[in-house]
């Protein structure tokens, strides 16, 4: 048997999928860990999602999700875990025995990567934007004992899916528009998450700032990010996406390989080295 047939298979799909920094993080894991494994970078839309999974065979052993495929994957698996099910959102694919099993680290990697900087519980939270990240951004919110939690939302009309995760979890949701940022808001909350792009944020990021104790900005490149710049002159704590994407890739390895001393600090390091060769 050649030696390449032993090699275990992972991958992150999306699209666009360049600027992905999960293979720099899940290679620097296998490299600690003395593991043969393969992981790559593939460009796959919603429409190509099925043919991709399809050609898989038995040397895969699991798959990272970004968007748009997401909720797209949800049709494709054989089980849909929590808490995936519940948000959902799959950014995990496990691959074994012939089944696909969604899953979802988002969420437990925003309470691990707040929990880092000292943040175990949050009242009242601050979601900007109401897609799936915010989605996965409640339920961790939930998790930590967040009752109230304020949605800013460019499109009301499309936080249906947050309306009915907060009914589930119990939380009361209440949507503001983003023309309303400013009187709609309250005055202070524990938390204030932003999932959407730098210059949608760049707007409101001094209100956000001001209001929040902690600023979480999903990103990673660019960064620092406006918001993140704006949470750090008013003397916020600032949690970053390089934090949470270290946190759930950390959670992929260990459900992916199985090993349980997950390298975190590696994988960390790995990560910031990749987004300064990125800003030369």
């Amino acid at each position: 048997m050649r030696p390449e047939e032993h090699v275990r298979r992972c991958a992150v799909l999306g699209s666009p999928i360049g600027h992905s920094l999960s293979p720099v993080l899940h290679r620097a894991a296998y490299a600690e860990l003395g593991l043969p494994w393969r992981y790559d970078a593939f460009e796959v839309d919603e429409e190509g999602l099925p043919a991709f999974l399809e050609g898989l065979d038995a040397s895969w052993r699991g798959l990272s999700l970004t968007m748009p495929l997401k909720r797209a994957v949800i049709p494709l698996c054989d089980e849909v875990a929590e808490p995936a099910r519940l948000v959902g959102a799959v950014n995990t694919v496990l691959l074994a025995g012939g089944r696909r099993t969604g899953t979802n680290t988002d969420v437990p990697g925003v309470i691990e990567a707040l929990r880092e900087r000292g943040v175990t519980s949050v009242r009242e939270v601050l979601l900007v934007g109401v897609g799936a990240t915010a989605s996965s951004a409640l339920a961790a919110a939930a998790a930590m004992d967040a009752s109230r939690v304020w949605a800013l939302a460019r499109d009301p009309a499309r936080a249906q899916d947050l309306h009915r995760l907060a009914a589930e979890l119990g939380v009361d949701l209440r949507v503001v528009a983003w023309d309303d940022a400013v009187a709609g808001l309250p005055a202070g909350v524990d938390l204030a998450v932003s999932t959407v792009p730098d210059e949608a944020a760049a707007p409101v990021a001094a209100e956000v700032a001001r209001r929040a104790e902690v600023v979480f900005d999903a990103l990673y490149d660019p960064w620092p990010t406006r918001l993140a710049e704006a949470a750090g002159r008013a003397g916020r704590v600032v949690v970053g996406g390089l934090d949470l994407l270290v946190h759930q890739a950390a959670l992929q390895v260990e459900q992916m390989t199985g090993k349980t001393s997950i390298p975190v600090a590696t994988m960390r390091a790995a990560g910031e080295e990749a987004l300064r060769d990125r800003a030369g």
